[in-house]
């Protein structure tokens, strides 16, 4: 984009305000920031983004700052960075240097505040100095002691705040020093600054791994991307205690909304990309199979690096599709036949190669995939498809990319639509999941019945354990099409509830004819009195419509039953997502008993009738 036309932007954003035009203003809101992230301009967003909050249903999170240096001037850009992908921050900052009473104070504005997550951001030289400023001084036993004082802070830390409080909390690694104390001696030896350092870390990654809902900013690697002489500012530490440099601001402020953004639930399913000049060099109408750049050597590595980072993302759980214009066969000899690819054909779930209205095709990927328009991100190098898409679909995300294509893995990468704090077997078989839906078709001419019968389903469903865990907060996080009351828990509220007599927490899995579908069912449950009532229950859009939501209401009515209840209870929330949900309870026999003002709340008596189970569905019962 020009100049001029950045310069315009503000009042382009004002006037789409104005017009009513609010899903509009957002995705304006992330250009500009994108084009111009810095604190000149978060003030803009965040006001813009106060008039807009109404009317587009953001995420609302709630962080907490626990810091041993000044972070009040990242807070506004940490808000406005937020505010470009739909989450409304209210954010806490606990006072200078008070980490630890914040934490071990059960009376602390920290929980008084009552966060969703909570980020604790030490300086190496506040939390240990001898291992910064005077580590030459020390024996090896000396700072050995060092550190392992240092570890068992944290240790004492995160225990304490894990007993207090079912927030997420995001630690700071330490920091290396810029330059050690000892020189190039410091790399010769086992016991070295640097080295000492990097052992606190490894100590601190298995903390953060041994608690639930514990993880790790690696601020050292931040640090180490963007130079540490860059990234430090002397003058502002010794007046301001600010140790970053203006530079380092923005950095930091995208580094933790790297992390808000999964756990705040907004990570998108799918990735569907161009294929001219994204994928590949080059126009495979024009220039054949041949001639297109695609390869270990320049241009081709290029573009290799692109198939890189996207084969990266579908292997951590993100859905693959094409929204291309080109011939269909073209494409598709392309893929499957050069040898340069590393994308084929078995890693997309979906794809629309034609020459049809790009904002349409997105539309038509997003209903094969059963997910939402706002679940998928876009990425083409035509700065033209990318306003379209903005234009036309402005609740999808439009990855932006640099005018070179050298810069487009790149932008993958630290886009934070993608991050994934935990990786489950079902992330990593996510694709062929998808890949193996596309065989799930009714054959012609058959009823549903017969189709059903045909897939051979079977459905597992057993009480939540620690490997499932993981799975079950995961889809509380993310599901939103079938998802009944769209209550969001981490991992350790779930274990809460798992841990109370009158709950049980559910995990379904199915598998077909034609392979595992995984964990792809969730119910939380709890018991008061003849009452069973459910509190959450939800499906994974890849298996809506195939009667498993019957086989599993089933089982939970007849658990209920089993436990002595007469009544098993149900509510329905609706949201702007949650629509073929609607229905559920009504068509199911519940009576509606209460239709108050966003919420019903449905009920169905157990000692007068059952629900029953689909006759193709082979159903197995694995609860305690």
């Amino acid at each position: 984009m020009s100049p001029g036309r950045q310069h315009d932007r503000p009042t382009h954003i004002d006037d789409q305000i104005a017009s009513g035009d609010f899903r509009g203003a957002l995705a304006s809101l992330a250009l500009l920031w994108h084009e111009t992230a810095g604190p000149g301009v978060a003030g803009f967003v965040n006001s813009r983004f106060e008039r807009l909050k109404e009317h587009v249903n953001p995420a609302p999170c709630r962080i907490a700052i626990l810091r041993s240096f000044t972070v009040e001037p990242l807070i506004p850009l940490v808000r406005a960075a937020a505010a470009t992908h739909g989450i409304d921050v209210t954010a806490h900052t606990g006072d200078f240097n008070t980490y630890a009473q914040d934490i071990l104070d059960p009376a602390s504005s920290l929980y008084r505040f009552a966060p969703d997550m909570v980020f604790l951001a030490v300086q190496t030289r506040d939390l240990c100095p001898m291992l910064w400023d005077g580590f030459a001084e020390l024996s090896p036993a000396q700072s050995a002691e060092a550190a392992d004082r240092t570890v068992e802070s944290f240790r004492v830390w995160i225990e304490t705040f894990r007993s207090r409080s079912a927030a997420h909390l995001v630690i700071h690694t330490l920091e290396m020093p810029p330059v050690p104390a000892n020189g190039i001696l410091d790399a010769q030896s086992a016991n070295g600054q640097i080295e000492t350092i990097r052992r606190i870390n490894q100590a601190l990654r298995q903390l953060a791994s041994g608690s639930r809902g514990v993880y790790l900013l690696d601020y050292d690697g931040l640090i180490a991307r963007h130079g540490r002489f860059a990234w430090y500012d002397p003058y502002k530490w010794l007046t301001l205690r600010m140790p970053i440099s203006a530079q380092a601001i923005v950095p930091l402020a995208q580094e933790w909304l790297r992390f808000i953004y999964p756990l705040s639930g907004k990570s998108c399913k799918a990735l569907a990309v161009d294929l001219d000049n994204t994928l590949w060099g080059g126009v495979i109408g024009e220039d054949g199979v041949s001639g297109i750049k695609i390869g270990p050597e320049h241009p081709g590595a290029v573009y290799l690096d692109v198939q890189r980072a996207i084969l990266d993302l579908y292997h951590r759980g993100v859905i693959l599709a094409i929204c291309s214009k080109n011939n269909e066969s073209d494409a598709m000899a392309a893929i499957e036949q050069h040898p340069g690819m590393l994308l084929r054909r078995r890693h997309f779930g979906a794809w629309r190669i034609n020459w049809n209205d790009k904002a349409q095709n997105l539309r038509e990927i997003a209903a094969e995939l059963n997910i939402g328009v706002d679940a998928i991100a876009f990425l083409d190098d035509n700065p033209a498809e990318r306003e379209w898409i903005r234009r036309q679909l402005p609740e999808a995300t439009v990855i932006e990319l640099p005018a070179a294509a050298l810069g487009y893995a790149r932008a993958l990468r630290e886009s934070p639509v993608f991050e994934r704090l935990t990786l489950t077997a079902e992330d990593r078989e996510r694709g062929r999941y998808y890949a193996e839906q596309r065989l799930r078709q009714p054959p012609t001419g058959a009823s549903l019945e017969e189709f059903y019968s045909s897939l051979a389903m079977e459905v597992e469903i057993a009480t939540v354990t620690p490997e499932t865990l993981p799975r079950v907060a995961q889809l509380t996080r993310k599901t939103n099409q079938f998802n009944l009351t769209t209550r969001r828990y981490s991992e350790q509220q779930i274990a809460e509830f798992a841990a109370r007599p009158a709950w049980r927490v559910y995990a379904l899995h199915v598998r077909d004819t034609f392979g595992d579908h995984g964990l792809v069912g969730v119910a939380l449950t709890h018991s008061s009195g003849d009452t069973c009532e459910i509190d959450t229950f939800l499906l994974s859009c890849r298996v809506i419509g195939r009667t498993v939501e019957t086989a599993f209401l089933a089982a939970l009515a007849e658990q209920a039953l089993a436990d002595g209840q007469r009544r098993l209870v149900g509510f329905f929330v609706p949201t702007k997502k949650n629509l073929p949900a609607k229905d559920f309870y009504a068509s199911h026999g519940f009576t509606c008993i209460d239709d108050g003002e966003g919420e019903s709340r449905w009920e169905f008596d157990l000692t007068q009738g059952q629900i029953q189970d689909p006759a193709w569905i082979r159903r197995r019962v694995l609860c305690a």
